[in-house]
C-alpha cells in the first residue's frame, strides 16, 4: 500500500469512528477522531499537490472542522448525524444501528488506548502533578500507600482544555486498560438495561486489575449521568444508584486493587453531592496560560511554512482566553484558508508549485473572525466553584 493509500484509509478511518462517536453523543472523542481524519488529509495534500482528489479532500476537512465547531457550540441532539460512506461523503439522517436501536455493552465503551503520552499534555502542570499523585505513583509503589489511594478522580474545567488528554496520557503512563464511556449513551432511554451494563463494565475492569493490569473507567460528559436532575425516572435512579455502588465497591474492596474512574466534566455544578465526595481528587484543568499557548502554538506549526514575520509570541498575546482546541482550530483554519487559496489560483495542476507560507496576516484574519470558545462568566462559575469544592 502507498503512502498515500494508507494516509486515506487513515482519514476515512478516523472519520468513520468519529461518526459512530458523534452518533452516540461522545463528544470529546468525537472531536479527537475528526481532528485525526483532518490532519490525515492535510498531510495528503500537501505530500502531493498535484493529486487530482485533493479538492475532495479539502472539503472533507473544512466539513469535519465545521462538525466540530457545531459541536463544540452545544448543537441539540435532535439534529441529524453524518455517517461517513463511500471513502468519505457524509450522508446524514441513516439511523442504523444494533437490533431494535439498541447499543450494547460493547458498543458504549471504547477499549483501545488513544496513543497519548505526557509530552502530548501541553501545560496543565498542577492537574499533570496531582493525577501522578493520585495515580501513578501508587502503581509503581503501592508498598508506599498504607493508607490506600484515591479511586475517583474528577476533571473539570472549560471545554477543550485536555481533560480527555490527561485521563488518555495516565493511561499510557501506567499500561493501563483504558475503557471510555460517555454519559449520555449509558442514560440513554434505549438502554433498559443500563444498570447491568454499569454492573459488567465494573465487573470487567476489576478483573482486569485482579490479573495485575491496572485499569482506569474514563467518562466524559459525567454531569449527564451524575447531575442533579428534577424529573428523574426510576431507571435512571437506578443507573445512578448502581454506579454510586460501584464507586464505593472499588474504595472499599482490596487496598491494592487498582481500578480507578476519571470522570469529565464542563459542567461540575451540575453534580450530585453524593457523586462529588465519591471523587477524593477534584482538579481544575483551566485555560492555557500565556507560555502554554505559546508551546501549543510551536507545536501545531512545527510542520507549517511560516513566513519571516510570524510572531508566535505575539499570537499567544492575541489569542489571551482561548482554550486549546480553540488554538488548534485557529492554526487548521489559516492551513486550510492558505491550501484553498493555492487550490483557487489553478497553481496546483503545477507539480513544482508549492502554497506560499503562512504570514502573520493570515493567522490574525482567523483570530479576528472567531472568538474564544469560553466567555469570562463561565470562567467566574469555574473559579467559584473550584474554590468551594477542589481537592488536590
Amino acid at each position: 500500500m502507498s503512502a498515500s493509500q494508507e494516509l486515506e484509509k487513515a482519514a476515512t478511518n478516523s472519520a468513520l469512528e468519529a461518526v459512530r462517536l458523534d452518533k452516540q453523543g461522545a463528544k470529546g472523542m468525537a472531536i479527537t477522531m475528526y481532528q485525526k481524519a483532518i490532519e490525515s488529509l492535510l498531510q495528503l495534500v500537501q505530500l502531493y499537490p498535484e493529486y487530482t482528489l485533493n479538492k475532495v479532500y479539502i472539503q472533507r476537512a473544512i466539513a469535519y472542522q465545521e462538525r466540530i465547531k457545531a459541536i463544540q457550540g452545544a448543537v441539540t441532539p435532535n439534529e441529524p448525524r453524518g455517517e461517513v460512506r463511500n471513502g468519505g461523503t457524509i450522508e446524514n439522517g441513516d439511523t442504523r444501528g444494533t437490533e431494535g436501536g439498541k447499543s450494547s455493552y460493547e458498543e458504549l465503551i471504547i477499549t483501545e488506548k488513544p496513543k497519548v503520552n505526557w509530552d502530548g499534555v501541553v501545560g496543565l502542570d498542577p492537574a499533570k502533578k496531582a493525577v501522578k499523585e493520585a495515580i501513578v505513583y501508587p502503581v509503581q509503589r503501592p508498598d508506599l500507600f498504607p493508607l490506600g489511594w484515591p479511586r475517583g478522580i474528577l476533571l473539570f474545567g472549560p471545554p477543550g482544555c485536555g481533560k480527555t488528554l490527561l485521563a488518555a496520557a495516565v493511561a499510557t503512563e501506567i499500561d493501563a486498560t483504558f475503557v471510555s464511556i460517555d454519559a449520555a449513551s449509558i442514560m440513554s432511554k434505549w438502554l433498559g438495561e443500563a444498570e447491568q451494563n454499569v454492573a459488567k463494565l465494573f465487573s470487567s475492569v476489576r478483573k482486569s486489575a485482579i490479573e495485575g493490569k491496572p485499569s482506569i473507567v474514563f467518562i466524559d460528559e459525567l454531569d449527564s449521568m451524575m447531575g442533579k436532575h428534577s424529573n428523574e425516572v426510576g431507571g435512571e435512579i437506578r443507573v445512578r444508584n448502581q454506579f454510586l455502588k460501584e464507586m464505593d465497591g472499588i474504595m472499599d474492596k482490596g487496598k491494592s486493587l487498582h481500578v480507578y474512574v476519571i470522570g469529565a466534566t464542563n459542567k461540575p455544578w451540575d453534580l450530585d453531592w453524593a457523586f462529588i465526595r465519591r471523587f477524593q481528587k477534584r482538579i481544575l484543568v483551566p485555560l492555557p496560560d500565556h507560555h502554554t499557548r505559546l508551546m501549543m502554538f510551536k507545536l501545531y506549526t512545527a510542520n507549517l511554512q511560516l513566513a519571516p514575520d510570524v510572531d508566535l509570541h505575539e499570537l499567544a498575546r492575541l489569542s489571551e482566553g482561548f482554550s486549546g482546541s480553540d488554538i488548534r482550530d485557529v492554526n487548521q483554519s489559516a492551513q486550510l484558508k492558505l491550501i484553498g487559496e493555492f487550490f483557487e489560483s489553478g497553481q496546483a495542476s503545477d507539480k513544482e508549485a508549492k502554497p506560499r507560507p503562512l504570514t502573520m496576516e493570515d493567522f490574525r484574519q482567523i483570530l479576528e473572525e472567531r472568538k474564544p470558545s469560553v466567555s469570562l462568566d463561565m470562567l467566574a462559575l469555574y473559579n467559584r466553584w473550584s474554590e468551594a469544592f477542589k481537592a488536590l
